[in-house]
């Protein structure tokens, strides 16, 4: 792990102040709509626009790339966050604030694929799954820093807005005086979703769910503190305990789905989920209940996502992967757009508990989906290693772990 810390360290402090700047934006936009009087549909239209603009990037980035080079690219995407970063404060209108996010996550997109890229070129065959792992912690740590960054500022003036433009101007640093050559770009082929859905039907079911799941979690956290009433710095403690428990559950789990069928795994944590998610959402529990909650639902849709990948996994050739995980992030970029528009509707018409309704009615999905398909089919005699990632990942991500099997 040192060797791969001097190597990708650079990157990894990067990604580090990306991720607190794009956490404090994500969470910090929720509570400042709801104090300017925005509806719960309105967040929920600016919440999705994010990830419009992530999957539009995750086509368009690569090609970006390849015409003008990884730092141009990387230079002119940093600059557009920091310049859209300061004008959510100056700006208070849903669509302007729409179309703010609809850039913010088409440039996010673009420097996730750049950063990977990036990482891939510096590691090693031997070195790989563990840069690997280790860029994914730094990110889940970037994001529970920034909750606590939001809370201790104050979201109705300008501060909070400026420091992630900051931080993400001093994210590029690192990278661009690194003297670590700039590396070459692949284009992938892609894969028909109708062939990607005869070779793994639950895990494009799966990862389309669960980019719902992911998207309306975390993308509506702070609507829905907002709605319920709770303080800014517990609405940062709920945000920093829904990646709090992805960090605890990761290796817990992978070590699990290496030892049985990981069908049975994704049901039975989607149905423990269910559980949790609807009991809540029926139950008004008390704010430390429900920091254990958040826990738990982050502790299991982040090892979800990697699960699901790794069962896709199971069934692909070798030379299929990198098509296949550019079809599988396709897939959960699209299920993400819908999850906080649907959660927003459902907030408006049955209130705050809307948020853990749907949720928990989509992770009953999974679970009964994924119990069906053992019906179907008997789980493979071989399979291959679990690897942590997180839905922020981009599709050189995915495929780095997928082609590594």
């Amino acid at each position: 792990m040192l060797k791969v810390l001097a190597q990708s360290w650079p990157l990894l402090l990067g990604v580090m102040l990306l991720m607190v700047g794009n956490g404090v934006q994500g969470s910090l936009l929720g509570v400042r709509g709801a104090h300017e009087g925005f509806t719960t549909f309105e967040l929920s239209v600016i919440m999705s626009s994010y990830f419009v603009g992530f999957l539009g990037g995750s086509r368009l980035a690569p090609e970006m790339i390849r015409r003008v080079g990884h730092v141009r690219v990387f230079s002119a995407l940093g600059s557009m966050i920091s310049a859209v970063l300061i004008l959510f404060p100056m700006v208070l209108d849903v669509y302007a604030w729409s179309i703010f996010r609809v850039l913010i996550g088409f440039c996010f997109s673009g420097i996730y694929v750049t950063a990977e890229s990036w990482l891939n070129n510096t590691a090693s065959n031997e070195t790989r799954g563990r840069a690997l792992s280790a860029y994914m912690i730094v990110q889940m740590l970037g994001i529970i820093a920034s909750q606590g960054l939001l809370s201790l500022g104050d979201p109705t003036g300008y501060g909070l807005f400026i420091i992630p433009s900051v931080l993400v101007s001093l994210a590029f640093m690192p990278l661009l005086l690194a003297d670590t050559p700039a590396p070459t770009f692949d284009s992938i082929k892609a894969m028909s979703f109708r062939r990607l859905f005869i070779i793994s039907p639950l895990g494009c079911v799966g990862m389309l769910l669960t980019g719902g799941i992911f998207a309306a979690m975390f993308g509506m956290a702070s609507v829905w503190g907002a709605k319920s009433g709770l303080s800014i710095g517990q609405i940062a403690a709920f945000g920093a305990a829904l990646y709090i428990g992805g960090l605890m559950l990761q290796y817990p789990v992978g070590w699990m789905s290496d030892r049985m069928d990981r069908r049975a795994l994704v049901m039975w944590l989607s149905a423990l989920a269910a559980v949790v998610v609807l009991t809540a959402g029926a139950i008004k529990f008390p704010f430390p209940v429900e920091l254990v909650v958040a826990l738990v639902l982050g502790g299991i849709i982040n090892p979800l996502y990697s699960l699901l990948i790794a069962h896709t996994n199971d069934y692909l050739s070798k030379e299929q992967m990198p098509a296949a995980s550019a079809g599988l992030i396709f897939l959960n970029g699209f299920g993400a757009i819908f999850g906080p528009l649907v959660t927003g509707w459902l907030m408006g018409e049955v209130g705050a508990r809307g948020y853990f309704l749907f949720i928990g009615a989509l992770f009953a999905l999974l679970a009964g989906y994924a119990a069906w398909r053992m019906t179907r089919r008997r789980a493979p005699k071989s399979t291959g290693s679990f690897t942590g990632l997180s839905p922020n990942a981009s599709s050189l991500a995915v495929g780095a772990v997928m082609d590594k099997e």
